[in-house]
């Protein structure tokens, strides 16, 4: 594992902890508030109660919509939590594939990222779907 270079300062640490701490804090409400509201309103009421099968359609839509909320949501919050884990031991700010520094740059953009920008544009051009040949 290569040396961090440009490693982050314990200060900058703290408020990289205290930006995520704050969002998971925003998300876990979100989710809470999202999935109360949920089971409180029927979607079919919402569009008039009994309908057609266009409203049943636009109450599926509401349900489809609310869970990808919750679902992206839950992503989020499982990555501030491995965030988490990485400062705790010691390990934010640095590369899990290649240990080098995430950049600070990249970090105050997205700060739960685990990978350099490097890593994670090699990362995702290996994870990319192949294109459709046509064949």
């Amino acid at each position: 594992m290569n040396s961090p270079e440009n490693a982050l300062t314990t200060e900058q640490i703290a408020q990289f902890a205290q930006r995520i701490d704050a969002r998971k804090r925003l998300l876990q409400d979100e989710i809470r508030h999202v999935l109360a509201r949920s089971k409180k309103e029927h979607y079919a009421d919402l569009i008039g109660g009994a309908g057609d099968s266009g409203d049943a359609s636009a109450a599926s839509l509401l349900r489809d919509i609310t869970e990808s909320e919750v679902i992206r949501d839950v992503g989020e919050v499982r990555d501030i939590v491995a965030a988490e884990q990485r400062i705790a031991a010691g390990q934010y700010g640095i590369c899990i594939d290649c240990g080098t520094a995430v950049r600070y740059k990249r970090l105050d953009a997205y700060p739960t990222a685990k990978r350099c920008l490097a890593c994670q544009e090699r990362r995702e051009k290996l994870q990319a779907p192949s294109p459709y040949t046509g064949r």
